[in-house]
């Protein structure tokens, strides 16, 4: 029988504060860098967005337990349309606050060759229209948000001009989002008229960001409370985030199971089963970050990433070990360490080929710390997760890095699916993967 995977922390006292001067205090929250959001990605400013044709305000169709979430969308027509009539709905994906229409315009119409059109100008040049879907609150509950996609399904259906079925997904929790609100929709009888789902480097089975920066965060909130916003571990802690991730800790002191620590993971994965797993109906793609190849970064496990030595404080934080028994994934101390932290049967999900976060990246930035640009990004959507390997989500570890590109087609709950040539940035749009969705979608 496997090991439950477990984090442990030693603390010289009840809590890091009471161990310490208020001096040193100051001297570790100084050294974490500056207050703000741990692991937000910034928006894209730099390009042209295009102007939507219209923007629609949107609100969930029913709330979940007790919240009603909202968003909205930008309808951009295809060329020579006047109305929706090929509609493609593109979901936003896991971040803090609201979404960017314009940053996501930019994002995914970003050039990737000299002299070749962005991949929303390449959809609407197909003649498909393409509706940006967003969310005023991206890290609240998946099922709340899935309540906002229904209603954007909803006013498509109502504007469409003609009866061409829909082409529905998202990006990264886009396309969660997506999945359920599909799959809700069929278990309730609403007719979707859907043919076509899609997910780009979607975290079906799980997504990763390492234990010890998660407990950093926590530290750092902890050391220094924000009181004019939202703390260092905010977006850790938000329902999005229990419900996604892989292994999640709930502070910097907490010991025990990692991926059984929120029961907000488990209710969802209940609720996705509950409505049928996958929306039924439509032709699955999937888009992955990773490689197929079972080849990640070059990330040994184990290796200290941030390593502040500097002085009487010692801070340390490492790749994630491969499995093991209390494996040594950051440590804090003058002197004798006063908070350690050790993992227990955890595969080495930091160097799992996939769609990449520069965690560490923004992490040594924070603190002011040199950083080796092979240490910044680390695997946030492995690809058997991005491909949705038909695995427990529970359970999946071990197929980290399978080698995908002979995969039968009952291992995979997809109709299709496509790797990159690399293991790109997480969301990344490169000419592998648009080449790939604009074939599946040109024929439509």
């Amino acid at each position: 029988m496997a090991q439950e995977p477990r984090i442990d922390v030693e603390i010289n006292a009840r809590t890091v504060e009471s161990s310490l001067t208020p001096e040193q205090v100051q001297r570790i929250a100084s050294a974490l860098g500056d207050p703000g959001v741990w692991f937000a990605a910034p928006p894209v400013r730099t390009g042209e967005a295009a102007r939507p044709d219209f923007v629609w305000e949107l609100v969930a169709d029913k709330p979940h337990l007790g919240h009603v979430a909202t968003g909205r969308a930008g309808v951009y027509l295809a060329e020579g349309h006047s109305a929706l009539t090929r509609p493609l709905i593109f979901a936003d994906g896991f971040n803090y606050g609201p979404s960017d229409l314009n940053s996501m315009w930019r994002h995914f119409n970003a050039p990737y060759e000299k002299g070749v059109p962005g991949l929303l100008d390449q959809l609407r040049a197909l003649g498909i229209d393409v509706v940006l879907l967003g969310f005023d609150q991206r890290q609240t509950y998946i099922q709340a948000n899935a309540g906002v996609a229904v209603t954007c399904v909803q006013r498509v259906l109502a504007e469409r001009r003609g009866d061409s079925p829909l082409i529905v997904g998202g990006v990264s929790l886009g396309g969660l989002i997506t999945r359920y609100a599909l799959a809700r929709m069929e278990s309730e009888r609403m007719d979707h008229q859907t043919d076509k789902y899609f997910s780009y480097d979607t975290p079906h089975l799980g997504a990763w960001i390492p234990l010890v920066l998660q407990q950093l965060a926590y530290l750092h909130e902890a050391l220094q409370p924000r009181h004019d916003g939202a703390g260092q571990a905010e977006l850790i802690r938000s329902p999005a985030a229990q419900q996604v991730l892989w292994g999640w800790v709930e502070s910097e002191s907490y010991s025990g199971q990692v991926t059984a620590s929120s029961p907000l993971r488990k209710d969802f994965l209940d609720d996705l089963r509950r409505v049928g797993w996958f929306p039924m109906r439509p032709y699955k793609l999937g888009l992955a970050n990773g490689t197929g190849d079972g080849l990640g970064p070059d990330l040994k496990p184990g290796t200290p990433v941030l390593d502040l030595g500097e002085g009487p404080l010692r801070l340390v934080a490492r790749i994630q070990p491969d499995m093991g028994e209390l494996r040594n994934v950051g440590a804090i101390g003058f002197g004798a360490p006063v908070w350690t932290s050790a993992t227990s049967y955890v595969a080495a999900f930091d160097g799992a080929p996939g769609g990449t976060l520069d965690a560490f990246g923004r992490a040594a930035d924070a603190m002011g710390l040199p950083i080796q640009d092979r240490f910044r990004g680390t695997c946030f959507v492995p690809s058997v997760s991005a491909i949705a390997l038909a695995r427990d989500p529970r359970e999946w570890h071990a197929d980290l890095y399978a080698d995908l590109r002979e995969l039968p087609k009952d291992e995979t709950f997809l109709d299709a699916f496509c790797c990159d040539t690399g293991n790109h940035p997480h969301g990344a749009v490169s000419k592998a993967l648009v080449e790939w969705f604009v074939e599946q979608l040109a024929g439509w």
